[in-house]
């Protein structure tokens, strides 16, 4: 028999020699899910025997781990801003930077909010939940992520004020918001060669890169935004920590007449906030 500390022990060397990151915590996530108790006990069962059902299918997660499977596809969830949400293949995993969204939204009361390329519906999903009033679209070009989507707003519980529709950008958009927000595909095609493999091999590239320089869905929102945009609203959008110079002047030329960057716990630049737009 093996213990669950050895069993540990010997899937971190595993991992590692794939050059997997973070392998002792993958590796921790991994048993736990394997076993079916929760990540905190590990400790408590890290002396005892392991069942052989266990280490089957401890050994199966390993290995896809090894050859770069999202830990979150494996267990079919991540944690965003307190919340876990089912991910697949379909969509992009939520990821904590862009809770520096999320907290620019918070900062400023709001009803109706517009989220474009919504996903896992992280975004969309996480702000109705915060705000118990609001209501929101979400619009998304892959009808697969609108599924994931709806699925999150149901787990959480705020499907009733979730209207989530399968289209291109503002396409199939009606009425005005308090807020509009966008976590869009803002990688450069030339950049996805240098991707990690969870990303390039797992996730969809549609969500990862517009396939020419990493500004084209910035374009779309500054030049549309306002027509949808109630007065005094906000548009938030995330970018690549080294695109705030280039989006903040895309708005800026098309007539927005406030634009800031902000930036994450890192210090990098993660979002533009943007507003009072100069309509003709």
């Amino acid at each position: 028999m093996t213990t669950a500390a050895e069993a540990m022990v010997a899937a971190t060397a595993q991992l590692r020699a794939a050059g997997v990151p973070n392998p002792a915590r993958d590796a921790r996530v991994l048993l736990a899910h394997a076993a079916k108790v929760d990540a905190a006990r590990i400790t408590l069962i890290a002396p005892e025997d392991i069942t052989d059902d266990i280490e089957d299918r401890y050994a199966k997660l390993i290995s896809l781990r090894a050859v770069r499977v999202p830990v979150s596809h494996l267990i079919g969830e991540r944690e965003f801003y307190g919340r876990a949400f089912k991910v697949s293949a379909d969509v992009l995993d939520p990821r904590p930077e862009t809770e520096t969204l999320i907290e620019a939204c918070l900062a400023a009361p709001f009803e109706r909010v517009l989220d474009l390329g919504i996903g896992s519906g992280a975004i969309l999903v996480t702000l109705l939940a915060e705000r118990a009033s609001a209501t929101g679209v979400g619009v998304d070009i892959s009808e697969a992520a609108c599924l994931q989507a709806s699925a999150n707003a149901v787990l959480h519980k705020v499907a009733g004020r979730a209207d989530i529709r399968n289209g291109d950008w503002f396409e199939p958009v009606e009425g005005v918001f308090d807020v509009i927000v966008s976590n869009p595909p803002y990688l450069a095609v030339h950049e996805m060669d240098d991707v990690a493999p969870e990303l390039s091999r797992h996730e969809p590239r549609i969500a990862l890169t517009d396939e020419g320089d990493g500004l084209s869905a910035y374009r779309i929102i500054a030049e549309q935004a306002a027509q949808y945009l109630a007065q005094d609203g906000r548009v938030l959008v995330e970018i690549g920590w080294e695109q705030g110079a280039d989006v903040a002047q895309i708005f800026a030329e098309a007539g927005w007449a406030k634009v800031t960057c902000l930036k994450d716990l890192d210090g990098r630049d993660r979002v533009i906030l943007t507003s009072d737009p100069q309509k003709s």
